[in-house]
């Protein structure tokens, strides 16, 4: 954990190793001014000497500006290396992010990734400029006082010894007791954060159904978590301060009462005692100060703990050693694939797929909730990698392209529409950053997307909120697909991808990509028979088996499930989901829904 925080300092080392530097310097200023000052008491004061009080004055000034120099320079070097750090913990942690395969993103809470990128990563910024200041400024002080009163009178410097070691004690059992809620903080932050996140993206439901009252005391449950923990931890830090006060005053009693006899016996001057006050008051604050690291770090620990789960979590997928990089068609075959989210999974999600589809087929994909419709398809451009078996495409496994090559050739457009910030045009050139208006209007006119947007004032110019908000989930979906059609890809993948749009745009859509792409496999998972009977060939997917596959002429001869469900849709029923009247339909619901519940992954994904 530390190797990896730390590893991550990079090119502000420089910046690091200079602050202890001068923090000494500063220390050691500090600490020649008590024997500036000591002399000036005994040799000027006591003697008369105008002369040297101000010669030693003079130089005391300019001890003090060279401390205070010291001081700046270690403080501005320590802000660098801490900012710096955080940028880097930041960046390095995004990036990672950025080359998770969606299993590692199963892993981890958007909520949770979010904490770890702000929250956490200012703790560590805090605590690594508090270490570099404090942490040897503090140690050096205690000592160099502590000597130094050792050298003008053992006898008075033991108190102070007595003192520390006291002290230590107590403020390492109240750090100790701290540490503990400190460790359980910051978990809830990820639970406040998805409270938050939740209801900012859903406020338009959450206004809908008049939810306002239950999101705030949500809200308030979390927040009030957090409250209570850093109530608890502070509570026990609280006793830092008494114990801190207690013990300085406990010293200087003890010294002013034990040094008044000494002097009187004329075994110690005036500026030694003023030397000893001086040296007492720097040794507690620095102990002081060490107690104030603690806190930091136990803070931070937890932090650094996560930050670097996510740092050095791997990529679950990776490259072979010499990649092919062309696809050479949309030809997909499924062998004897099982698939299986976790690996410790009872059952797998997919079970001994058998499955060819060749090169611009255009295939249909229907099942229940549950099915692993989607996940079937999330194997071809390996999103996932199989658990058994293998996927190929153009006639290659996938597990032997390039990555980026074979998404490149594998458009999908996924259940839940994303769209981004920014205006249409820049949305549409995600699927192709060099393509040009006229490409972008082609696809939207395969999509039947270039109509509504035409119709906006400022066209294809027209700024999109975050997530598409001022868009309806069917012009969502629509550009959703000219997206993936702007990448002129081998397979386009549209899963559950017209479900918000009409049926007659659906219908147009399906004639778009049968004249503009002939030659692009299409795989189109639906709900509704009639989004894919006009497919070459249907898949039937059944509690992740292909309980059947072909025409839609065939499959309402030989398969009830697919009779069954046709049957209740023409006579205004439902979808797929509300598998009907055959016993084989009930059963097939059954099955679906006790897999949903089977499988731990929440269903579909």
């Amino acid at each position: 954990m530390i190797r990896t925080i730390l590893g991550q300092v990079k090119e502000f080392k420089r910046d690091s190793l200079l602050t202890p530097i001068f923090m000494i310097l500063e220390v050691v200023m500090e600490m020649v001014i008590p024997l500036l000052m000591a002399a000036i008491i005994d040799e000027g004061v006591n003697k008369g000497d105008m002369g040297y009080i101000y010669r030693t004055g003079i130089v005391m000034i300019g001890v003090a500006v060279l401390g205070l120099a010291a001081g700046m320079l270690g403080a501005k070097f320590a802000a660098n290396a801490a900012t710096g750090l955080a940028r880097n913990l930041r960046s390095k942690m995004f990036e990672n992010i950025q080359s998770f395969s969606f299993s590692n993103i199963d892993k981890f809470s958007t909520a949770g990734l979010v904490t770890r990128l702000t929250t956490d990563v200012t703790n560590i910024q805090n605590a690594y400029q508090m270490i570099l200041r404090m942490c040897v400024r503090a140690p050096f002080s205690m000592i160099t006082a502590m000597v130094l009163a050792f050298l003008i009178n053992g006898k008075l410097a033991s108190i102070y010894l007595i003192a520390v070691l006291v002290l230590g004690i107590c403020l390492f059992v109240i750090m100790g007791n701290a540490t503990r809620y400190f460790k359980q903080i910051f978990p809830q932050y990820d639970d406040l954060n998805a409270s938050v996140q939740e209801n900012v993206s859903a406020i338009r439901v959450v206004k809908a159904y008049v939810r306002e009252d239950y999101e705030n005391k949500r809200f308030t449950k979390a927040s009030e978590r957090i409250c209570m923990m850093f109530t608890k931890a502070e509570n026990i830090l609280t006793w830092n301060a008494p114990l801190m006060q207690f013990t300085v005053y406990g010293c200087i009693l003890a010294i002013s009462w034990l040094g008044a006899k000494m002097i009187i016996s004329n075994t110690l001057t005036t500026g030694q005692l003023m030397n000893l006050f001086a040296y007492c008051m720097n040794i507690l604050m620095s102990l002081m100060m060490l107690s104030m690291i603690f806190v930091m770090v136990s803070m931070s620990t937890a932090s650094a703990e996560r930050i670097a789960e996510v740092i050095n979590e791997k990529s679950s997928l990776a490259n072979p050693k010499e990649p092919i990089r062309k696809v050479a068609d949309g030809k997909i075959v499924f062998e004897h694939v099982n698939f299986a989210y976790a690996k410790n999974s009872e059952e797998p999600v997919l079970k001994d797929i058998n499955l060819e589809i060749k090169a611009g087929e255009t295939i249909g994909i229907i099942g229940g909730t549950g099915s692993a419709k989607s996940s079937l398809v999330n194997l071809i451009s390996r999103l996932y990698d199989v658990t058994e078996g293998a996927v190929y495409v153009g006639g290659v496994n996938v597990k032997d392209y390039d990555m980026e090559a074979l998404r490149n050739q594998v458009s999908v457009v996924l259940q839940k529409n994303v769209l981004f910030s920014g205006t249409i045009l820049e949305n549409l050139r995600w699927g192709d950053k060099n393509a040009t208006e006229k490409d972008c209007e082609r696809a939207c006119k395969m999509a039947c997307a270039h109509e509504f947007i035409t119709q906006f004032p400022d066209g294809y110019q027209t700024f999109l909120e975050q997530g598409g908000n001022n868009l309806s989930g069917g012009q969502k979906q629509r550009l959703c697909i000219a997206r993936a059609l702007l990448k002129k890809p081998k397979i386009l993948i549209l899963d559950d991808s017209t479900s918000a749009v009409d049926t007659a745009t659906d219908s147009r859509i399906c004639k778009a990509f049968a004249e503009e792409i002939p030659d692009t496999t299409k795989l189109m998972i639906a709900q509704r028979i009639a989004s894919v009977q006009n497919a070459d060939r249907i898949i039937v997917m059944d509690n992740g088996r292909v309980a059947d596959f072909g025409t839609h002429e065939e499959l309402q001869k030989r398969c009830e499930i697919y009779q069954d469900v046709y049957e209740s849709q023409t006579n205004g029923g439902g979808d797929f989901d509300e598998a009907g009247y055959t016993e084989e339909g009930k059963e097939s619901k059954i099955r679906m829904e006790e897999q949903v519940l089977q499988t731990g992954n929440g269903g579909e994904k």
